[in-house]
């Protein structure tokens, strides 16, 4: 992968965290916490979302290394206690995370596809001689999808561990509880040591590929 196309990944991935987590800020505003909007995290402002390890050094580096990239933003603070039904609440304010991403993928996919539909493919050898814009529609979509998925994973601090959090029953709190603080220890050895990561999001790749460019 070449520098310019890293820096196209770099980028769209700080976009789809950052517009995943405002999702989750408007959900929990829609059902009554303010906390989100009055520390200014419902903003496009990239400013104030910005997790320095997590939002630029992380998903530079593998971007530019080409190790499987992962990134986050600052999660947008939230107060349960703010809300009409806290449980069924908080259970809405997780899925929007994903879903968000899943919607954006979407609307870019069949974007890419309408573009490249478009134009004039003769010459075009590999993904590299497509025009810039068609690369970072692409790109966008594939990564919102890889967002999406990776984020309905069932280890926190990732949205499906809270959506597993809120299903569960009570007896089975505290033991979770015991589990969740090494939930970056896991979610790193899944991503860097084992290959479980590219198993997953490969078909993804694939099918959007096909989908667009077929």
């Amino acid at each position: 992968m070449n520098l310019e196309q890293s820096l196209i990944w770099f980028g769209c991935l700080i976009v789809a965290v950052i517009l995943h987590e405002i999702s989750h800020g408007l959900v929990a505003l829609w059902f009554g916490d303010d906390t989100a909007q009055r520390a200014g995290r419902l903003t496009l402002n990239p400013v104030p979302h910005i997790d320095p390890f997590g939002s630029i050094i992380i998903p530079a580096f593998g971007a530019l290394t080409g190790v499987p990239v992962i990134a986050w933003a600052k999660p947008v603070p939230v107060n349960p206690a703010k809300m009409r039904e806290p449980r069924r609440d908080m259970l809405w304010v997780g899925l929007v995370g994903p879903f968000s991403n899943f919607v954006l993928a979407i609307t870019a996919a069949f974007a890419a596809r309408a573009l490249y539909e478009g134009m004039d493919t003769s010459g075009i050898g590999s993904f590299e001689d497509l025009p810039l814009l068609i690369r970072i529609v692409f790109s966008f979509a594939l990564v919102n999808f890889f967002l999406g998925i990776f984020n309905l994973l069932p280890i926190p601090p990732l949205d499906g561990s809270s959506l597993l959090e809120r299903v569960l029953p009570e007896r089975y709190l505290p033991g979770w509880y015991r589990f969740r603080p090494y939930g970056m220890l896991i979610l790193f050895a899944l991503v860097f040591w084992t290959g479980v990561i590219d198993k997953l999001f490969a078909p993804v790749y694939r099918n959007l590929a096909q989908f667009v460019f077929a």
